[in-house]
């Protein structure tokens, strides 16, 4: 991260590195800029090709400061949209019944599939 700094937490029986939010903000505009130069675009073009102001792209690289939506479309932009679906996984279960539980809250709140009804045209 930007400054190195990292605080170690014991959770548990693990050891959890953690970095102050603003560290990984500022990371994360370092990826956003590191990414858009890769792909040789300037601010304003890739700012333009998020649909965002080259102020918001200006703070998103310098600061790592964006609302969700802006940094989604950034992402697109940038075609890296795919690694967001990677944020904030399911947690690994730590039993079999932890496990038949989370298959449980899966199924709940699963949208229900609807089955249609056959149309029946009459001619």
């Amino acid at each position: 991260m930007a400054s190195k700094v990292a605080k170690l937490v014991i959770t548990g029986h693990k050891w959890t590195m953690m970095y102050a939010p603003s560290e990984i903000s500022v990371e994360i505009g370092q990826k956003v800029q590191r990414r858009r130069l890769a792909m040789n675009l300037t601010q304003v073009d890739a700012a333009a090709r998020a649909g965002v102001s080259y102020r918001t792209w200006r703070r998103l690289e310098a600061e790592g400061k964006a609302s969700i939506d802006d940094l989604v479309r950034a992402a697109v932009a940038l075609r890296c949209e795919q690694d967001l679906f990677a944020l904030f996984p399911e947690p690994v279960a730590s039993s079999m019944d932890a496990l038949l539980e989370q298959n449980r809250m899966t199924e709940r709140t699963a949208p229900k599939r609807r089955r249609r009804a056959a149309s029946r045209a009459t001619s």
